[in-house]
């Protein structure tokens, strides 16, 4: 199981970005997918989950309204949509498929 996340960077607070998740290894379209963050001196949290078929979604309080999470099946590719980013969105991001996880991208956000 290999999952590469890549899309991250330096944005101003408002601005947006699309990270991105390629998978291999297993049959990426019969499982649920997650989107995690890591940010300096706290734990990990989740931030965006999506079921195998895509048709549903679900986020915590925090980024709900400002984050979309999305999945091609056919490109074996999770996508996350961030858009009004905040300072405190500023962390590493990670996709999860059970106990796999990518090496992260990261993200930084500049007030």
């Amino acid at each position: 199981v290999q999952l590469v996340e890549s899309g991250g960077g330096l944005v101003h607070a408002g601005g947006s970005l699309r990270l991105s998740c390629a998978a291999s290894g297993f049959q990426f379209s019969s499982y649920q997918m997650w989107w995690y963050r890591q940010a300096p001196g706290k734990e990990r949290e989740w931030v965006a989950f999506i079921n195998p078929s895509g048709t549903v979604t679900q986020y915590p309080a925090s980024v709900k309204g400002r984050f979309t999470i999305s999945r091609d099946n056919a490109k074996n590719t999770v996508y996350l949509q961030m858009n009004s980013l905040r300072s405190e969105d500023t962390a590493v991001y990670y996709c999860n498929r059970v106990d796999n996880w990518g090496q992260g991208t990261q993200v930084t956000v500049s007030s």
